[in-house]
């Protein structure tokens, strides 16, 4: 018994550590944009849902939370704007931590990283903890920066600001904080 367990953890290891290598030479068409920082991806009979690696958008209301986040609607409509319906690259960075177990990744357009455009924008906060290996975090923090600096989308609020983090803590309590920042 402990025998299969172990071959089943193997296999069950690399059939992961192959999908994330295939999945970062793959082009995706994204078919649903769920909030500023989560989207449903295909290719052929292939789907995936994505995390976007490095960044927290700010929460948007849905059937069970009543009350979105400020910017969180502006996030989804720009993130849907700029990828929806569209072929994307997608560079998987692993996989997120459960209830999600979602491709965390990084979305590419035409060579632009939207990740980073939707810090740039002021539509999402950069992503501190749990970082993935690889991951250069720098472009991110240097973008939040100007964000806040030009008081750029979310940043206008100034003191009134909360992350998301604080946000899902406090009206969704009873949600773990799996995006560990």
């Amino acid at each position: 018994m402990k025998r299969s367990i172990g071959i089943l953890i193997a296999v069950v290891t690399v059939l992961c550590t192959s999908f994330t290598v295939t999945l970062a030479a793959d082009r995706f068409t994204i078919t649903r944009v769920y909030d500023g920082d989560t989207v449903r991806a295909e290719s052929g009979q292939i789907v995936i849902y994505i995390m976007l690696v490095g960044i927290d958008a700010p929460e948007v209301a849905d059937e069970v939370h009543k009350r979105g986040q400020p910017f969180g609607k502006q996030a989804m409509d720009f993130l849907a704007g700029e990828i929806l319906n569209r072929s994307v690259e997608v560079k998987g960075y692993g996989v997120a931590p459960f209830p999600h177990d979602n491709i965390i990744g990084v979305i590419r357009l035409d060579g632009r990283n939207i990740n980073l455009e939707m810090v740039k924008k002021g539509l999402a906060e950069v992503q501190r903890d749990n970082l993935p290996k690889g991951l250069d975090i720098t472009p991110y923090l240097d973008a939040e920066r100007d964000a806040k600096a030009g008081k750029v989308g979310m940043w206008v609020l100034g003191d009134q600001y909360m992350s998301p983090k604080e946000w899902r803590l406090k009206y969704m309590s009873h949600v773990a904080d799996t995006k560990g920042n």
